[in-house]
């Protein structure tokens, strides 16, 4: 049974830091790529950013810069550190995983992050 489970999400002002966790099981983690994604209310599920096998990333124009994806295949982790964040930045970010494509089979329930003054 494959599990993806995030973590790390909140309340945070503008210019503060998160970091979210995604803790997945079920799967042979270090063979699948890895993304970030997000939907905020009333708009489509975009991508944040993606992480390969190799460990190469990826990210949305919008959050070059501030986000960072990492991975830890020996603990099966996912990470985004996410800085200097902005109201725009508020939604429910979910894990993905994904053999050969992203977005991939498997999801996460969501983590709300919500940045507000």
């Amino acid at each position: 049974q494959v599990q993806l489970v995030e973590s790390g999400g909140g309340l945070v002002q503008p210019g503060g830091s998160l970091r979210l966790s995604c803790a997945a099981s079920g799967i042979n983690f270090s063979a699948y790529a890895m993304g970030w994604y997000r939907q905020a209310l009333g708009k489509q599920r975009e991508l944040v950013g993606t992480i390969y096998r190799g460990g190469s990333t990826n990210y949305a124009d919008s959050v070059k810069g501030r986000f960072t994806i990492s991975r830890d295949n020996a603990k099966n982790m996912v990470y985004l550190q996410m800085n200097n964040l902005k109201p725009e930045d508020t939604a429910v970010y979910y894990c993905n995983a994904g053999q050969f494509k992203l977005p991939g089979t498997y999801w996460g329930q969501g983590t709300q992050v919500t940045v507000s003054s």
